[in-house]
């Protein structure tokens, strides 16, 4: 229900948006009321705030368009949207989707007259509605709607140079992810985010699955995680409410600001169309549109960009310019607005003149904006970099007067050429980093401010019956419930001691007295990587001074070293870097074993997995296979962090979210490949999110069988991004490591029978305590740790087998060295190791000699 503001209340809301102070919900309600003298105000400051965006940007007095062909690669739709005339049924069309040949067509004319924008705009995932269109696919061999997308959109960039944008509605994290290498920009409208016109019958998004704002807000924040220059959007007069408006404007302004994505904002007015259940619905006033408008502008600031369809407003022109405006969006001088076909686009010369009737001049951009064109890198993948570069001014970003042409669309060169400082993993336990953080901290994390309010505060340890959880983990493990999993994570003095002794118990139990430990190598291949992982200071841009790269024979010849040294196993994960192919990975591995047939290959995490099945366009199954193939014997269980969004979202900007990690495992474990898997804590997490984990982390173990150990691993604060930015605690104190230690082995009793602890990341002092408190295994000798090193820890980067049995002497536990599936390694392994005390020579600091 609609209320209109007292006129004091709009008063002292027009105060505040004159004097530029942030506006909340309910002033920008009151706001969206202006009608009349109190419009004329509120336009002239949405004017204002625009216009110091476009100074801001060296774009002073120019009002954007893009030029376009719309291409719509199919109306059928799962939704049933009241007011859309663009999803029909199979029966009205001639096919389920435009043939390669159509599409084509649509590109080329639309080349030859200029344009630089294909728009795909279809209906959402028709196939799980209309059986015409899943027969489609089956017959052209594609496996869903997305895949034909994806496979169109190589096709216009390689054969006429168009650069797609996308709008295939709904997509997940991973969609994204296959979609991104395809098209430099990506968009679909928010609408709104009232639940009532999605729940209730009768409304326009009743019965419409890809219209609940939760889903589409996920959209828009995934799309910021992958760094997708995304457009997105509200329609304003569908029968949401005038508060409905605000909360919407805001809900985009939070993603906006988390993670810098949002590359244009449209406000359209819904018009009525014939035939649709909302025929009858009058038009959004236009007034009400630039109050809209300029809302919007005011609440999104000065560097989003704010868009009106030039053909849904009549001859308003100077009005929309008015209220905040400085994009017209795409404009196609071929193709009707399918959306809206019974508007036509204004001619590009009539929209330069109103334009300019309005004190503007009328650029053309592309349809990736300006700003995400200079700012390459991570918003442009490298296989649209020359697709781009060829239609972009390099000093504006803007659209240069070109016609465009077709390029190949191929993996970037050089991704294996060596480079940077390679030496890092030795230098960095002399000269260590060149600096505690990258010059673009400030914003490639996305908002510190906005990430605040997303730390989870619930789920701390709680008093309960502390004697009562003790008897039921030395009685009964797996009986054990949350509360009391968290009422001993708070257990201290004499009571965390007997946690650790009952813990020690199991230990006993399962696995016996050995200490274990393993003769491997890291091989970090590179440091490059965009993903934006708050907690990560290994990640470097390729340009920093830190950043380096292996080729494929200085990994093999590593991987010979580690082998000569008595490995038994390689462990290998790098950064995503953008250069590399999908089948970087399967090459690594084929590499290690060319050189060195018997070593074990543990390598890529899930998160490098799953960027090697986007880039290949492979189902994970089939990529692993392949993985498995070429010489990957298992996965490290890594990018897991915490298994809670809540968390992973705070955590990291772009890693793989919670679904996905557990995909790729229980993926892995199906094929026959087995993992690790881990936790990493103590950060913006709580003892509830540990709990919560391990008991995830047994639900698989318990399906699947795959892990072969738990690992838990501190936070390392020192360096860490989300730390310098006072956002995470450092670290866990030396209680919490003891208890949750002790913790992971009770829970985890009966179904992983191996708890490492890490000794990079830990104290020996610290070390010992949590053998005598259920661990078993310390990892590996490392040779060259080189990611939590690059964060602060300064415990090495690596140990020698000497080192290691000092350490673990006075528990008095035999010590006894592994290979990677916890059997022995051979005699000849075991004298190469003893030889080299588990070290190769390469990596050793040394000492250097005295005078005399």
């Amino acid at each position: 229900m609609n209320v209109n503001p007292t006129d004091a209340a709009m008063r002292r809301a027009l105060a505040r948006a004159r004097d530029g102070k942030a506006l909340d919900v309910s002033e920008a309600t009151v706001l969206l009321h202006a009608r009349g003298a109190d419009l004329d105000r509120l336009l002239e400051y949405a004017g204002r705030v625009r216009d110091a965006g476009l100074a801001s940007v060296g774009r002073e007095g120019v009002v954007t368009y893009s030029r376009k062909v719309f291409i719509p690669l199919t109306r059928l739709c799962r939704d049933r949207c009241g007011y859309c005339t663009f999803a029909t049924a199979p029966g009205k069309l001639p096919a389920a989707f435009l043939s390669p040949d159509e599409v084509l067509e649509i590109a080329r004319q639309g080349a030859a007259m200029g344009c630089k924008e294909a728009l795909f705009t279809l209906g959402d995932r028709p196939e799980d509605r209309w059986h015409q269109a899943r027969e489609w696919l089956d017959a052209h061999g594609y496996d869903d709607t997305l895949s034909y997308v994806r496979a169109m959109a190589i096709r216009v960039l390689e054969e006429t140079g168009l650069l797609p944008h996308l709008n295939p509605g709904v997509m997940t994290w991973r969609d994204l992810q296959r979609l991104k290498p395809v098209a430099p920009s990506m968009g679909m409208m928010l609408e709104t985010t009232s639940r009532r016109l999605f729940e209730e019958k009768g409304q326009p998004h009743y019965g419409s699955p890809d219209k609940d704002p939760a889903v589409r807000l996920r959209v828009l924040e995934d799309a910021g995680r992958t760094n997708v220059p995304f457009t997105t959007g509200i329609l304003i007069g569908i029968g949401e409410t005038v508060a409905d408006r605000a909360e919407s404007i805001f809900a985009i302004r939070r993603v906006a600001r988390e993670y810098g994505g949002v590359q244009e904002v449209i406000v359209q007015n819904f018009r009525a169309k014939p035939d649709t259940a909302m025929r009858g619905m009058p038009d959004a006033d236009l007034h009400e549109l630039a109050a809209t408008i300029a809302v919007t502008r005011l609440v999104l600031g000065t560097k989003t960009r704010v868009q009106a369809p030039p053909n849904l407003i009549g001859d308003e022109y100077s009005l929309m310019i008015r209220a905040g405006i400085d994009d017209w969006g795409g404009v196609s001088p071929l193709t009707p607005d399918h959306v809206n076909p019974e508007r036509p686009w204004p001619q590009i010369e009539e929209l330069a003149a109103r334009t300019a009737a309005a004190g503007f001049t009328l650029k053309e951009r592309l349809t990736i904006y300006p700003e995400y064109v200079l700012a390459g890198e991570p918003w442009l993948d490298p296989r649209l970099a020359g697709h781009v570069a060829a239609l972009a001014d390099p000093e504006t970003g803007l659209a240069l007067d070109t016609v465009p042409v077709g390029r190949p669309w191929q993996e970037p060169d050089g991704g294996f050429a060596p480079g940077g400082r390679t030496d890092l993993h030795v230098e960095v336990d002399t000269t260590g980093r060149s600096a505690d953080r990258r010059d673009d901290f400030e914003n490639v994390y996305g908002d510190w401010d906005a990430l605040r309010d997303r730390v989870p505060t619930a789920g701390t340890a709680i008093d309960g019956d502390l004697r009562e959880a003790l008897r039921r983990a030395a009685s009964d493990p797996a009986g054990l419930t949350d509360a009391q999993a968290l009422t001993l994570l708070g257990a201290d003095g004499a009571d965390l001691d007997e946690l650790c002794r009952i813990a020690d118990d199991l230990r006993r139990q399962a696995v016996g007295d050995d200490v274990t430990y393993v003769v491997n190598r890291n091989i970090n291949f590179t440091n490059v990587c965009y993903t934006g992982c708050r907690f990560c200071a290994f990640a470097q841009r390729r340009t920093d001074a830190d950043a380096y790269t292996l080729s494929l024979d200085q990994v093999a010849d590593r991987a010979a070293e580690a082998w000569e040294a008595g490995a038994t196993e390689v462990c290998m994960q790098g950064g995503i870097h953008p250069d590399l192919p999908g089948a970087a990975y399967f090459d690594i591995a084929k590499a290690v074993k060319q050189r060195c047939p018997e070593m074990h290959v543990h390598a890529f995490s899930p998160m490098e997995v799953i960027n090697g099945a986007s880039r290949t366009n492979m189902s994970i199954e089939d990529w692993l296979v392949a993985a498995k193939e070429a010489g990957v014997d298992s996965l490290p269980g890594t990018a897991a962090e915490i298994l809670d969004d809540d968390v992973r979202w705070v955590l990291t900007k772009g890693k793989l979210p919670t679904r996905e990690w557990v995909e790729v495992i229980t993926t892995a474990h199906r094929v026959g490949i087995p993992t690790t898997s881990t936790m990493m804590y103590g950060h913006v997490d709580t003892p509830a999110h540990w709990v919560a984990h391990i008991r995830l982390i047994r639900r698989i173990q318990e399906e699947t069988g795959g892990f072969s150990e738990f690992v838990l691993l501190p936070f390392v604060h020192h360096s860490a991004p989300i730390y310098l930015a006072g956002i995470a605690r450092p670290g866990p104190t030396a209680r919490e490591n003891r208890a949750v230690h002790a913790l992971a082995r009770i829970m985890l009793h009966g179904a992983i029978d191996n708890i490492q602890c890490s000794w990079v990341k830990l104290q020996d002092e610290l070390c010992r305590s949590v053998l005598s408190g259920g661990v078993n295994d310390l990892g590996g000798t490392l040779m060259e740790e080189t990611i939590s090193r690059m964060a602060g820890s300064e415990n090495g980067s690596y140990k020698t087998i000497s080192e290691i049995a000092a350490m673990v002497a006075p528990t008095g536990r035999p010590l006894r060295q592994r290979t990677t599936g916890y059997g022995t390694p051979s005699e000849e392994r075991l004298a190469a190791a003893r030889a080299s005390d588990g070290v190769c020579r390469s990596v050793r600091r040394t000492i250097p000699l005295l005078a005399p």
